[in-house]
């Protein structure tokens, strides 16, 4: 059992799970707000040996070397690999500290949000038809770049509307061949596509200049990650054409800045937030805290 466990920000568990949380330590502090600066992470934390965090603070080596108790860090967020996380993992490895994380727990909303603008846009509900004329996802030639979690649940959901399937990904998926899912080189498959579909870890930009030359006009792009998977001068240079963007997400589109654009719809809202998503999220925290405190809870 910890000694003392401090949630830095506001962590999306659910009441029951929130609750459940005091099982695993002596004293439970929750914050309601977002920490301003690292001086503040580390105030909070001070001499718990337990942190809890989601995706909207960073809890670096700063913060960190301020507080020698912490033993284990449970991110309430996507954990896909020490690059993309907001949690400096490689000192806390040197310091013998244990980070935990989830993934899969908000896909299922994303999947619906781009079926929903895909369709509003193919049909014209509430805008001008894509080609002119309401048409049918298909024959739709789609592609996907990054075919993980998030992007397999996209190609199967368009699959299913009859969309042709092409996927960009590190090494080519025996699983994604059997469901006739083409692997392409990213070049040939921005070139081939009508609409593509970037579900790419936080901060790893695949789209440069070079491939949205191959990318071309009359296209959709879709960003379903944390950030924006391109060069910015490039993307606002395609903006200028006959293109369309669509995000969830301000950080997924790049900033402010970027919502009025006429070629740019965004929600400004996570549509991974879901309360399914939420119920996954939760159950998935508490099952690092048991797996590493060896506390069985029901």
């Amino acid at each position: 059992m910890f000694r003392k466990l401090v949630a830095i920000e506001p962590i999306s568990l659910i009441p029951s799970a929130e609750k459940k949380l005091h099982v695993f330590a002596k004293e439970v502090i929750f914050y309601p707000d977002i920490p301003k600066d690292d001086q503040e992470i580390a105030a909070r934390i001070g001499d718990a040996d337990a942190v809890l965090l989601s995706y909207t603070s960073r809890l670096g080596k700063k913060a960190l070397e301020q507080c020698p108790d912490v033993k284990y860090i449970g991110m309430c967020c996507s954990l896909y690999s020490p690059e993309s996380a907001n949690v400096d993992i490689r000192y806390a490895d040197s310091r013998g500290i244990t980070v935990t994380g989830i993934r899969d727990y908000g896909d299922e909303g994303v999947i619906e949000y781009v079926i929903s603008e895909l369709v509003r846009c193919l049909h014209g509900f509430g805008q001008e038809p894509w080609d002119g004329m309401p048409r049918e996802i298909t024959g739709l030639k789609a592609g996907i770049v990054g075919l993980g979690k998030s992007g397999g649940m996209i190609a199967d959901a368009l699959s299913f509307f009859g969309a042709e399937i092409s996927y960009f990904a590190r090494s080519e998926k025996a699983e994604a061949g059997a469901k006739g899912y083409r692997f392409l080189p990213l070049d040939e498959l921005l070139e081939e596509s009508e609409a593509v579909f970037c579900c790419l870890n936080k901060n790893t930009v695949l789209l440069q200049e070079a491939q949205f030359e191959k990318l071309g006009n009359k296209k959709m792009l879709f960003n379903t990650g944390l950030s924006p998977a391109w060069d910015e001068a490039s993307f606002l240079k395609w903006l200028e054409g006959d293109n369309l963007c669509f995000c969830d997400t301000v950080e997924a589109l790049g900033g402010e800045y970027l919502l009025n654009h006429s070629k740019v719809r965004c929600m400004q809202v996570s549509t991974g937030r879901t309360r399914q998503a939420f119920d996954r999220l939760s159950e998935k925290v508490l099952k690092n805290l048991s797996g590493y405190t060896g506390i069985k809870i029901q």
